[in-house]
Formats: structure tokens, sequence, C-alpha cells
């Protein structure tokens, strides 16, 4: 493990990405990158160059793409990946985390948020605050699950598909890839098209 962390990306996600690397207290040096020059620092952290500078820290810093966008992070890490680098689980100290939870490189898990047993998260995914994953799920690379959405038992979330803030997901349902599920929707039956849902229950709109 390297002990500097490198976060693409100085605003609103990147900012707790860090938050949650400060609690971790496992780097010696955390630092930002970002492509808006006139972010110099970022919760009291220095922004030491932009995306295209990313390839001259590849070799000290562990990387860590800080980027709420679910296409937007998933070219990155892709990117990093091919590249060799060095990709770390960021888990916040108040997430709880059950026993026989796979969680992929490059996902976050949020203050608060439950991921109950025998789960598997794939690699940068987003868990955000005080979200809830029950037993048996699968969550597909690149997704979000916002916070305070809720996931019954034996769910599977397609890739890059996002859960909207408080939204519930039944039981034993399946979500396919490239879904977005609006905030506060409901959803008891499986969804097989990828599309934008809204409403309890949820509807294709």
């Amino acid at each position: 493990m390297k002990n500097k962390l490198l976060i693409i990306g100085a605003s609103g996600h990147g900012k707790v990405v860090a938050d949650i690397a400060l609690k971790m207290n496992k780097w010696q040096n955390i630092a930002f990158i970002d492509d808006d020059e006139s972010i110099k620092s970022s919760m009291g952290l220095e922004v030491i160059g932009t995306s295209d500078d990313v390839f001259t820290y590849i070799d000290e810093y562990e990387i860590f793409v800080g980027i709420g966008n679910n296409a937007t992070r998933q070219k990155i890490h892709e990117m990093l990946e091919a590249f060799g680098a060095s990709i770390p689980v960021l888990i916040h100290p108040n997430a709880v985390i059950g026993n026989q939870v796979d969680i992929g490189n490059g996902t976050a898990v949020m203050a608060g948020a439950v991921v109950n047993c025998c789960t598997k998260i794939g690699k940068s995914c987003i868990i955000n605050t005080g979200s809830t994953i029950d037993h048996d799920n699968f969550i597909a690379d690149f997704v979000h699950i916002s916070p305070g959405a809720h996931l019954a038992g034996t769910v599977k979330v397609g890739q890059g598909s996002w859960l909207g803030i408080g939204s519930v997901i039944s039981n034993n349902v399946n979500i396919t890839s490239g879904c977005q599920v609006g905030a506060g929707s409901v959803v008891v039956n499986d969804i097989t098209e990828p599309g934008v849902y809204v409403g309890v229950p949820v509807r294709r709109v």
C-alpha cells in the first residue's frame, strides 16, 4: 500500500471522499487534482494539478475517482486500471459492513451506510450517506446508491444505474443496467429496460 492518496475531483463528491480518507487515517498525504485551475485547495488539502497530470503521480500515489457522475467515473476508473494504478476502497468508520461482503476497488461507502452480509458491490460505486443495502444483494460496477436509499434483501442493480435519494427497492427485485430511479420512488417489480423511472410504485417516463 502506498502512503499517499490522490483524489480526482475537488468539488462536492470529491470533498466527501476526502473526508472519508482523512477519517480512515491511512495515508500520510492526501491531495486533489481538478480541471478547474481556479481551485487551489479543498477541505484544507492541496490541489496539485489537473487530470492531465495524473500519470505523473501514478507510481507514487494511490488514486481514487471522486466524481459523482457514473459515466465519467467509469471512464476515468477504467483508464486508471489500464495504466495499472493502485485504486483503494474507501469506507467511512461509521459505516456498518456485514460478514462476507465483497467491495470492489474504487468504491466509496459513506457515513451511516449499512451493507449487510453476503452482499457483493462492484468497482467504483457510490454507497451514499445513510443508505442501506440488505443481505445477498448484488450491486454491479459504477452504480450510485443515493443518500437514504433502502434496498431490501436479494436485490440486483445493474451496471451504471443510479438510485435516487430516499428510493426504496423491495426484496428480490432486479434493476437492469443504465437505469435512473427518481428520488423517493418505490420499486416493487423487476425493471428490465434501461430508462428513467419515478413514482410509487415506479413507472417509466
